[in-house]
């Protein structure tokens, strides 16, 4: 378990106290048509002028021995949504295994090296985007460099994508994104009752879905989370934004590495677009909006056709028909 010296833990139980007990109203958020037409006004326009890297260079930092289809999807996705480039940072025995899915990845064997954050921080200049926790699995010191990656990224301002893995570490650690606005997390059913207790010490309000993510967003300074679930809840603390996209019954593994991915690349865009774009609302919101419409609408599609066998490789294949319908429609 990681611990912060004593100053640290002191000053975040005192905001986790502070924030619990002092919530600001929020504001509607309008229908989904009209959130779906902010996250069009983020798409960057396709032009011969463009060079390559400009539309998203997106770094995913997970992959084991274990885990080896997580960051493949995650990178996969963000390319398939319209990132140039997709870097994944895996551990060595998970590298041939992920050369080997697609040759569209760059695949760096580093995670488990006394060396792996000085060889990620040296792409951080080609990078928009970080999504951490795809596959990383439990290994202590795969662990421990993901919380110092993160911890990086945002001494560099580089925004950050926490899913899977990536929020056991923040279980760990709460303060570890306290208060940065450029982190949205990913969670679950489970990793959020798993995060709210870790931060706010009390049980979830089983009949209060948007109070309990108020109360962890502010909790955590404000940061952005994705509370997946039945309707897919986001919220910034001051905002909450509802994505009702029809999806379906099926549930496999692997849906919310589509939607890191994707995310990945939609907060570039959100924040290469700027708040004109956005009609003043938070960019990660509008990207972490249009990442679970996106995700939804690929899960709807593919299981039209495939039913109970729906994969989710059946749903990366949807990809390009389901951003067209959506958002270049």
């Amino acid at each position: 378990m990681y611990r912060s010296d004593q100053l640290s833990a002191a000053v975040f139980r005192a905001a986790v106290l502070c924030r619990a007990f002092t919530f600001h109203s929020h504001r509607p958020a309008g229908n989904m048509e009209k959130n779906l037409q902010l996250v069009r006004n983020i798409v960057p326009p396709l032009t011969e002028k463009k060079h390559k890297g400009q539309d998203g260079k997106i770094g995913v930092v997970g992959g084991c021995a274990e885990y080896t289809g997580a960051p493949y999807f995650a990178a996969i996705a963000s390319l398939k949504v319209g990132a140039d480039l997709s870097h994944v940072f895996c551990t060595k025995d998970a590298a041939p295994v992920i050369k080997s899915y697609s040759p569209n990845i760059i695949v760096h064997p580093v995670l488990e090296s006394s060396n792996c954050v000085d060889e990620i921080q040296k792409w951080f200049p080609a990078l928009h985007t970080l999504v951490i926790g795809p596959g990383l699995g439990r290994d202590e010191k795969v662990l421990q460099n993901a919380k110092v990656i993160m911890e990086k990224c945002q001494q560099r301002g580089i925004p950050i994508v926490i899913d899977a893995d990536g929020l056991w570490v923040l279980v760990q650690e709460p303060c570890l994104i306290q208060g940065y606005s450029k982190a949205i997390l990913t969670p679950n059913v489970v990793e959020f009752a798993r995060l709210y207790k870790a931060v706010l010490k009390d049980p979830l309000d089983e009949c209060d879905h948007q109070g309990n993510l108020l109360q962890l967003s502010q909790a955590l300074g404000n940061v952005t989370i994705v509370q997946k679930g039945q309707k897919d809840l986001i919220s910034d603390g001051t905002t909450v934004l509802v994505c009702s996209q029809q999806g379906s019954g099926r549930r496999c593994g692997g849906q919310g590495d589509l939607l890191s991915g994707s995310l990945g690349v939609l907060t570039h865009w959100a924040f290469a677009a700027g708040e004109e774009k956005t009609d003043g609302l938070n960019p990660t919101l509008v990207a972490a909006f249009g990442a679970c419409a996106l995700t939804r609408q690929c899960n709807h599609q593919a299981f039209q056709k495939y039913q109970r066998s729906m994969t989710t490789s059946d749903m990366i294949a949807e990809i390009s028909t389901a951003f067209n319908k959506l958002f270049d429609s």
